[in-house]
């Protein structure tokens, strides 16, 4: 699902499959199996396009974003903090008190049930957000 207005009013989907078609390496691989398992997790997760660049994934509120660097992509949950992580995906952004982030290097395996759990999770949490407001 698309949301969101984008340059030249590209969807936001067909821009993150031109940001893993254009990265053609393990970092467009990585982005690309995350994808897919938040699709999984997720099958009404809305994918937009924010901050000049950055593919993020919504449902009820953001539920985490997909950024690529030179040598790591980084999957930021925004309120990762509030998440139960029994498998220890999180290993960056440990120190804030609302987000928690995945980095994967290259060779890395990304526990495929674990991360669609914590997907799950983030979903749950920003449907009980909204049911508070």
């Amino acid at each position: 699902m698309n949301a969101g207005a984008t340059p030249g009013n590209e969807s936001p989907s067909r821009l993150i499959d031109a940001r893993i078609a254009e990265l053609d390496d393990w970092r467009g691989r990585t982005l690309s199996h995350a994808r897919d398992l938040i699709r999984q997790a997720d099958p009404e997760v809305v994918e937009t396009w924010k901050w000049r660049g950055v593919p993020v994934w919504e449902h009820g509120g953001i539920i985490c974003t997909g950024e690529t660097y030179k040598s790591v992509v980084k999957l930021t949950f925004a309120k990762g903090a509030s998440l139960a992580d029994p498998a220890g995906l999180f290993n960056a952004s440990l120190e804030g008190n609302a987000r928690r982030a995945i980095d994967l290097h290259e060779g890395d395996e990304l526990d495929g049930n674990a991360f669609k759990t914590l997907v799950r999770a983030a979903v749950a949490l920003n449907g009980a957000s909204a049911k508070r407001r």
